[in-house]
């Protein structure tokens, strides 16, 4: 039996390399002042997705929010061997909590009515690990979070093995079904090399724009639409075109979406820097880690 997967997957600032103008004062991240990457337990869900496709057949399609320059973790997935690619982007979704983000992403999941929903634990720009639970339940499927391996795929039967922490849970379910993967379930493959070669032009809508107006700079609004209409016609028919979707082509409900569909409200953002009045180094040597010793249980920091 083939099994279609959907594969939710999140561009997110490099949280390794925080810099002072990493929020904004409101309270939101300022992506333009961190680089962007792949969420690397979205990798290990999509692996898992691949694998899945490899050993049983079907398809997996990656799905992202976000603005347009999120296309690129799609081209990735694409690279790795997904099939099929969908943005969705509107200015509407902006400044979305985990509630309003996974309404917006059930939404798309439905319209693709997938046999089992991927996506990573959390996401490192919030480590929330809301939204994965979340959208199970506005899908109104059963969720499994935490998955460490597949186990058995049998029919509509899934059984994993998901890790608590301090032991492992076998768990098994029905189809179709979310879950959230770990990143010590598998190593994410690299990407293909024949699929970057094929793929490396897809592009989603402002994309090709985008790229237009580079290459024609005298050319008006209209010249640019009509030439990226064609050209996104010619990609279309290559399947190299980014799906893109809008909250109308999902028919969401916008009291649920973007800032007004966001509780969340941060209350203060304060930078914590922290200063060692004084230190002292201790030798590399058995010597050295000894006097440590000594010298903190003689002032009964050790006791």
């Amino acid at each position: 039996m083939a099994y279609n997967c959907v594969v939710l997957v999140k561009q997110v600032p490099d949280t390794k390399r925080i810099t002072g103008q990493a929020m904004n004062e409101d309270g939101t991240v300022n992506r333009a002042a961190l680089p962007a990457i792949f969420n690397p337990e979205d990798l290990n869900a999509l692996e898992l997705a691949l694998n899945i496709k490899d050993q049983f057949g079907g398809t997996v399609t990656v799905m992202t929010m976000g603005l347009p320059a999120a296309a690129e973790v799609l081209r990735q997935g694409l690279y790795r061997g997904a099939d099929r690619a969908i943005l969705i982007t509107d200015r509407r979704c902006a400044a979305s909590d985990t509630l309003a983000t996974s309404y917006i992403l059930s939404c798309g999941v439905k319209k693709l009515n997938p046999d089992i929903v991927l996506c990573g634990r959390q996401a490192i720009d919030g480590d929330t690990a809301q939204v994965g639970p979340q959208c199970a339940e506005k899908l109104g499927i059963p969720q499994i979070t935490y998955v460490e391996e597949l186990i058995k795929l049998d029919g509509k039967t899934i059984v994993v093995k998901r890790n608590l922490g301090n032991g492992w849970q076998e768990v098994k379910g029905r189809l179709p079904v979310l879950l959230t993967v770990l990143d010590t379930a598998n190593e994410p493959r690299v990407c293909c090399a024949k699929r970057l070669m094929k793929c490396k032009t897809a592009a989603c809508g402002p994309e090709v724009e985008t790229q237009i107006r580079a290459a024609n700079p005298g050319a008006s609004d209209e010249q640019v639409k009509a030439m990226a209409k064609q050209q996104g016609e010619l990609l279309k028919q290559k399947g190299l075109l980014i799906e893109q979707w809008d909250l109308d082509m999902l028919n969401a409900d916008l009291q649920w979406c973007g800032r007004d569909g966001s509780p969340t409200k941060v209350h203060r953002i304060q930078s914590v820097v922290l200063t060692a009045k004084e230190s002292k180094s201790v030798e590399p040597t058995q010597a050295g880690v000894d006097a440590m010793i000594h010298e903190l249980i003689v002032d009964h920091t050790l006791g």
